[in-house]
């Protein structure tokens, strides 16, 4: 499960998102009681460490 993480130093950006793929991350962020942007660093943070680097 994640593990919420507070007081990082951030930076803004912005991303154009599939609309479809928002409403999901809404919906779960929603059911865990997180915020889209918690959830979204989360996301990322978890495709980045998985990332199968046998093809780079």
């Amino acid at each position: 499960m994640w593990k919420i993480q507070r007081g990082y130093d951030s930076v803004t950006r912005t991303f154009r998102l599939p609309e479809e793929l928002v409403s999901e991350l809404e919906t779960l962020a929603t059911q865990n009681k997180l915020s889209l942007n918690q959830l979204v660093i989360q996301c990322l943070r978890y495709s980045v460490e998985h990332l199968d680097k046998s093809d780079s």
